[in-house]
C-alpha cells in the first residue's frame, strides 16, 4: 500500500509516502517540506502549495492520503493556513477518486511510538527507526507527514480504501505487531475500559 502523509501548514507543509508492505514493514518512497512565502497573498500562497502536491500526487501514484486534523491552538492564523492546506489537499485527493482519513496527532504518537503524548523528537526518532533511514527526516514537518502515513496504513492494514478501523482491534490473522503496536492497542484498550467505567458509574 502507497500512503501519502501530509503534514498540512501554509508557510510549510510536509509531504511524505511510504509504501507498507503486508507484514507492516515500511520504506521510504518521498518525502519534502512544500513552502510558501509569507509575502505573497492567501491565493497564490495556496496556489504555490497546490501545485507541489499536485506534481507529488501525479508522480507517485497513491493509493490514499492521510491528513493530520485540524485541532484548536490559540494562533488563529496557523488554525486558518492549516485548514486551507487541508482542503486543497482534500480537493486534489478527490479529484483523482483516492480516498482521504485524518488523524489527530495523538493517534500518529500513538501508533509511531506507543505513547500518544510523545513529542516530535520522539515521533521523528521512531519514523527514522521504522524506516530504516540513518538520520531524522529534518525538518519536523517532514517526519510528521512520514509519522501520518505510516500510521493510516498500519491503521488500516495496509487496504487501500479501507476505513480507519477501531484502534483497540486485533490484528489480522498472519500479521504481526511491532513493540510500539503492541502498547498503542494496550493503551487504547485501557482508555476504552476507562471511559466505560466512568459511564456505568454515572
Amino acid at each position: 500500500m502507497r500512503v501519502l502523509g501530509i503534514d498540512p501548514g501554509l508557510t510549510r507543509c510536509g509531504v511524505g509516502v511510504v509504501d507498507v508492505e503486508p507484514n507492516r514493514t515500511a520504506r521510504l518512497v518521498d518525502v519534502i517540506v512544500l513552502r510558501s512565502p509569507a509575502d505573497l497573498d492567501t491565493p497564490n500562497r495556496l496556489v504555490r502549495i497546490a501545485d507541489g502536491l499536485e506534481a507529488i500526487i501525479d508522480e507517485h501514484r497513491p493509493q490514499a492520503v492521510a491528513l493530520e486534523r485540524v485541532f484548536a491552538r490559540s494562533d488563529v492564523s496557523t488554525i486558518m493556513g492549516t485548514a486551507q492546506i487541508s482542503g486543497v489537499a482534500m480537493l486534489l485527493a478527490a479529484r483523482r477518486r483516492l480516498p482521504v482519513a485524518l488523524h489527530t496527532p495523538s493517534e500518529v504518537k500513538a501508533a509511531i511510538t506507543g505513547y500518544g503524548r510523545a513529542d516530535k523528537a520522539q515521533v521523528g526518532a521512531m519514523v527514522a527507526r521504522i524506516l530504516g533511514l540513518d538520520a531524522v527526516p529534518k525538518p519536523a514537518d517532514a517526519a510528521d507527514a512520514l509519522a501520518l502515513a505510516i500510521c493510516h496504513a498500519w491503521r488500516t492494514g495496509g487496504v487501500a480504501g479501507a476505513a480507519v478501523t477501531d484502534a483497540a482491534a486485533p490484528a489480522p490473522a498472519g500479521r504481526t505487531t511491532t513493540p510500539a503496536q503492541e502498547a498503542w492497542l494496550a493503551a487504547e484498550r485501557s482508555a476504552a475500559v476507562s471511559g466505560a467505567a466512568r459511564r456505568l458509574r454515572k
